[in-house]
Formats: structure tokens, C-alpha cells, sequence
């Protein structure tokens, strides 16, 4: 009787089997698809963007040429732009911000998760990820009324004396202690990816093996050979891509940027003198820009901004490529 009642629920229990793996069959297809759906839409916004900036930019580029690239005039009234002081602003406040935090930041990632007390290691490690959480104007009030005139009073002039007679960095550092320039700039950009370096580096860090460290000092190395031949070789992928996240937030910062940087369309070769950069030109004057000449100029700034920042991440990808082979050597 048994056996009987197994037979005859054998072809339900298949029959459930079937339905249900139909089932998981159908999910599963409607997971793929809403996938794709999402990386194609991911994809057809940022086309959608690109071609915008290309036909808005289209009039400035076809009437200046490749002299738009290489002028520094920004004339609104006569309509002659030139963008290559935005440009040069952009790329200088980046490279001396990166300057600045990346080696403080990594310090800070090697000192919480190396050398911290653990009870310093949380407030430490939580203040630092506050900053990242400051609005950007906040960054740029606190720079306008209190970094620019301590830099006025104080860093500025001593650093006019210190360098005035020395051969090429008497120039970096000439003229008149404005406060406000490219330097001032830099400073703030550089507080304002610092938590991007050290919370990402800090992250990587606390991935090393224990076993890999506690061998290390096994054969008698300090915790600054440590630090040197084990942490940094194990997680420089993951360094590298932090540090090419905080360029990529260093490029595109504004406001910050807007209220300190002096707003200037001239290239000094004085690092304290006032300059610009182009996402500070476009927040200062698109709203005042008259004319499809000038709108246009403004558009193609934007379109040199993507461009820009996506030659940094494609050179990001072949510096991150070539140390994961390296690492795999």
C-alpha cells in the first residue's frame, strides 16, 4: 500500500518540480532583463549628455577653431573666448591639491589601522569621513573669510621672502599676498578630498592578511618595513584607485573652488595670484551669458571638462591595469 501511494505521488512531486523550476526559469530571464535595461540606460544617459554638450558646444568650437583651445582671451563683450587659462586653473589646483592630500592622506590610513590606540581609532577614523559630508560652499565660505586672510597675513609674505631670490621659484611665489589665487585653491580642494584618500586607503589596508604582517615582524621587521614591503605592495591597486577618485572630485569641484580661486581669466606663473578654472567660470557666468556665442563658449567648457576627466579615468584604467601585473609578477 506503500509502495502504491509513492507511485502515484512520484508524477505530482516532478509535475512541482517542473512548475517550479519554470518559475526560477521566468526570474531569473526578468533579472537579466532588468539588468541590461539598467547598464543600457546607464549607457544612454551618458550619450544623451555627451551629445548635448556637443551640439551646444558646436557654434563656439566651428567660429573659434582650435585657437578656442590655445587663447586665453575671455572677452565677453567683443565675443572672443579662449579656454586655456579655465584649463591650465583645472589641471594646476588638481595637481597641487593631489599633492597635498595624497601623501597626508595615506599617512593618515598607515596611522589608523597601523599605529592608532583603539580608542582613538574610531573618533579619528569617524571625524576624517565627516568631512567628506561638508557641502562644498561651507568649504568655500570657511576658505573666502578664514584661510585667505591667514594666508595674507602670514604664509604668503614669508613665503614671497623665503623664495624671492631663489631662480624659478622666486616666480611661483611672486607678487602681492591677495589671499585669494590658485594656491588658496588648492588648499581647499586638497581638504576636501582627503577623506576620499584616507577612508578608501584606510578600507584597503584592513583587507591585508594578518598572516602576512605577523610574518613579517616573525623575521624582525620594524613596523615601518612592514608598512613599506607588505601593506603598501599588497593594496597599491586600491591605493592608485583612490587616489584617481579624489582627482576625478578635485576636477569637477565648483563652488569651492569659485569662492577662493580669484576668478581670473589670465595664466600667472605666481601660484598666490588669482585664476580660474572652468567649472568656476561656468557657475559665475552662465546665468549673465547674452548670446548664442557666449552660451555656446560656455557649453564647449563643459564639453572640455568631460573630456578631461575622462582622459584622467582611461589614464587611470592603464596605470590600475599595469600595477595589477605587476603584482601578479
Amino acid at each position: 500500500m506503500a509502495e502504491l501511494t509513492l507511485v502515484q505521488e512520484h508524477p505530482v512531486s516532478a509535475t512541482a518540480r517542473g512548475s517550479s523550476l519554470r518559475r526560477l526559469a521566468r526570474t531569473d530571464a526578468f533579472f537579466h532583463g532588468l539588468t541590461r535595461a539598467a547598464a543600457l540606460a546607464v549607457l544612454g544617459v551618458l550619450m544623451g549628455v555627451i551629445l548635448a554638450l556637443v551640439i551646444g558646444a558646436w557654434p563656439a568650437l566651428s567660429h573659434f577653431g582650435f585657437s578656442f583651445l590655445v587663447s586665453q582671451s575671455w572677452n565677453p563683450v567683443t565675443e572672443k573666448f579662449g579656454a586655456l587659462a579655465p584649463i591650465f586653473g583645472t589641471i594646476i589646483t588638481s595637481a597641487i591639491a593631489m599633492l597635498f592630500a595624497v601623501p597626508i592622506g595615506i599617512g593618515v590610513a598607515i596611522f589608523l589601522t597601523e599605529i592608532c590606540p583603539p580608542l582613538l581609532r574610531r573618533p579619528v577614523g569617524i571625524a576624517i569621513e565627516l568631512l567628506a559630508g561638508i557641502p562644498s560652499i561651507i568649504y568655500g565660505i570657511w576658505g573666502l573669510f578664514v584661510l585667505a586672510p591667514l594666508l595674507q597675513r602670514t604664509i604668503q609674505p614669508f613665503l614671497i621672502d623665503l623664495f624671492g631670490n631663489v631662480p624659478l621659484l622666486s616666480s611661483l611665489f611672486a607678487g602681492p599676498p591677495y589671499g585669494i589665487g590658485v594656491l588658496t585653491a588648492s588648499i581647499v580642494l586638497a581638504i576636501m578630498i582627503l577623506p576620499f584618500i584616507t577612508s578608501i586607503t584606510r578600507d584597503v589596508f584592513e583587507q591585508v592578511p594578518p598572516m602576512l604582517k605577523e610574518a613579517a615582524f616573525g623575521l624582525g621587521c620594524t613596523t615601518r618595513e612592514v608598512i613599506r614591503k607588505v601593506v603598501i605592495p599588497y593594496t597599491r591597486v586600491g591605493v592608485t584607485g583612490g587616489c584617481m577618485l579624489a582627482l576625478g572630485r578635485a576636477l569637477g569641484e565648483t563652488m569651492a573652488v569659485t569662492f577662493v580661486i580669484g576668478n581670473a581669466h589670465k595664466i600667472n606663473a605666481s601660484l598666490l595670484a588669482p585664476g580660474t578654472t572652468i567649472s568656476a567660470t561656468i557657475a559665475n557666468e552662465f546665468t549673465e551669458a547674452v548670446g548664442d556665442l557666449y552660451t555656446s563658449a560656455l557649453i564647449a567648457l563643459g564639453l572640455l571638462l568631460f573630456v578631461i576627466t575622462f582622459i584622467v579615468l582611461a589614464i587611470a584604467r592603464v596605470m590600475l591595469a599595469r600595477v595589477a601585473r605587476k603584482a601578479g609578477k
